[in-house]
């Protein structure tokens, strides 16, 4: 399974997210540090979900980093999040 579902697939279930983006940005930082031939490095991830709610930045993203630590751990070089609440994601 390619990691890009593998993310999708874990998101998901952790936070049945109102709107989910995972986005391959690999081919944008080619040559670059922790960039790898087969690109599935770099994503930039949009999670909005009510589970959010209440908690600021860091604690949001402390939750995906715990959700996706063996992709990081495989290789995943870089993770851009916006994490946001359905309320805040209607502003």
């Amino acid at each position: 399974m390619r990691v890009a579902e593998t993310m999708t697939r874990k998101l998901e279930t952790a936070f049945t997210p109102e709107r989910l983006e995972v986005v391959d940005q690999s081919a944008r930082h080619a040559g670059h540090a922790g960039a790898r031939p087969g690109g599935e490095s770099h994503f930039d991830v949009v999670v909005v979900s009510q589970s959010f709610a209440g908690l600021g930045r860091v604690a949001r993203q402390r939750l995906v980093y715990k959700v996706l630590a063996e992709e990081l751990a495989a290789g995943l070089h870089a993770l851009a999040l916006t994490t946001r609440t359905p309320a805040e994601d209607a502003e």
